[in-house]
């Protein structure tokens, strides 16, 4: 049953017999379809509810969520209890920001992680590359379309936690192979390779996360971050220049990025003795904490050890390493603290070719999660200091 655009109420508890044209809601109508009274029920999208001058659905769903209720629910147009408590129910939604808390609470929240670059590449081999062929009207004896070709499809021309994407991509390819069939019935078989890719969809839409790694710079860190449609690899750049102590920070920060950004600052200045800093080298410098690629909003604790190594660097003149990327949230103590997301980001990481990460003590236990073909070409180092982190990454410091 999907839930997207669902604005009233009476979907879920029916209309009143004295209307006109009153029928069931759609989960007595759904159970009556069924025949059962202990079936599977799917609630899709409802994280799309909304609710409008006629109630609100999200409001109804509580009484159908709630195992304390749901044995009594009472449908407007049957006026008699139903019992749901045996149903199971299962709802599927792309983020729960959008989902109120009192219905949120009624339910077991289950993440699903976006797949991995050797997922996607058996999905498309088995299932999407078959079935886009069949429907272009191709055989499978006319086409082939390499390993290599799936993963630059990938990597260049989608950006996603699912398949979507790369079922349009692959779509796109057999059609226009379909086409050249089309003009030339008597053409040889096409073998799609890596070059072919880029002829048949243009131009590379997404750029090579190993272009970024171009040697050790001063002022310059590699993060590890966490979005909606997996892992990716983020530049911390600091500038420090004369001036009288003020902080700017750019690339469309949100607020918790900048409030790590100045607890890095703070545990910086407050140690700059350690590190050889001059007492009077923050008042009199200006700092610059700029994260490229300024139109993407960031926001998150994850990138406060990052920060904190390239404001070190460029206030001690020391590069940072360039096969070195780090994730953890930092304290005034220069404490390490432990982050979400560490599959994703190390599957970042290993994407851009990174060979070291460094990741908070607290988060050792996580990287059981990675598959095993990553993690054996990643080294990880545990930090519970942020010192580990600076002697890890700076060098000669």
């Amino acid at each position: 049953m999907s839930l997207g655009g669902v604005k009233d109420e009476a979907e879920i508890r029916g209309h009143r017999r004295t209307y006109v044209g009153a029928i069931p809601g759609r989960i007595i109508y759904a159970m009556k379809q069924v025949g059962s009274i202990n079936p599977v029920f799917l609630l899709d999208e409802i994280d799309k509810v909304s609710s409008d001058m006629r109630g609100d659905p999200a409001s109804a769903l509580l009484e159908v969520l709630d195992p304390e209720q749901n044995s009594t629910f009472r449908d407007r147009f049957l006026e008699v209890p139903y019992d749901l408590s045996k149903v199971l129910f299962i709802t599927t939604a792309n983020t729960v920001d959008t989902i109120p808390t009192p219905l949120l609470d009624r339910m077991e929240l289950i993440e699903i992680n976006g797949y991995t670059l050797d997922e996607k590449k058996e999905i498309a081999k088995r299932y999407l590359i078959p079935k886009k062929i069949k429907e272009n009207g191709l055989r499978e004896d006319l086409v082939e379309v390499t390993d290599e070709a799936i993963v630059a499809i990938i990597e260049g021309y989608t950006m996603e936690a699912g398949v979507r994407n790369l079922e349009r991509q692959i779509g796109s390819v057999c059609r226009k192979i379909a086409v050249r069939y089309a003009e030339n019935p008597s053409m040889d078989k096409q073998v799609v390779d890596e070059k072919a890719v880029e002829e048949l969809l243009g131009v590379r839409r997404f750029s090579d996360e190993r272009a970024h790694l171009e040697g050790n710079e001063v002022g310059a860190a590699t993060g590890l971050a966490w979005t909606a449609v997996g892992g990716t690899t983020l530049t911390i750049e600091v500038s420090a220049m004369p001036g009288k102590g003020e902080i700017l920070l750019t690339g469309k920060l949100g607020d918790v990025m900048k409030e790590s950004a100045r607890a890095a600052i703070s545990y910086i200045r407050a140690h700059a003795d350690e590190y050889g800093i001059p007492a009077d080298a923050f008042s009199e410098t200006d700092i610059h904490i700029h994260v490229p690629e300024g139109a993407t909003p960031k926001d998150g604790p994850s990138a406060g050890i990052t920060m904190a190594t390239a404001i070190l660097s460029a206030f001690t003149h020391k590069p940072v390493r360039n096969d070195v990327a780090m994730t953890g949230e930092i304290t005034l103590r220069g404490k390490v603290l432990p982050i979400g997301g560490l599959k994703e980001k190390a599957l970042a990481a290993h994407r851009a070719g990174i060979k070291n990460i460094i990741i908070p003590k607290d988060n050792e236990k996580d990287e059981q999660d990675i598959p095993e073909n990553v993690r054996s070409d990643l080294h990880f180092i545990t930090a519970a200091e942020v010192g580990t982190v600076f002697h890890n990454a700076i060098l000669g410091l």
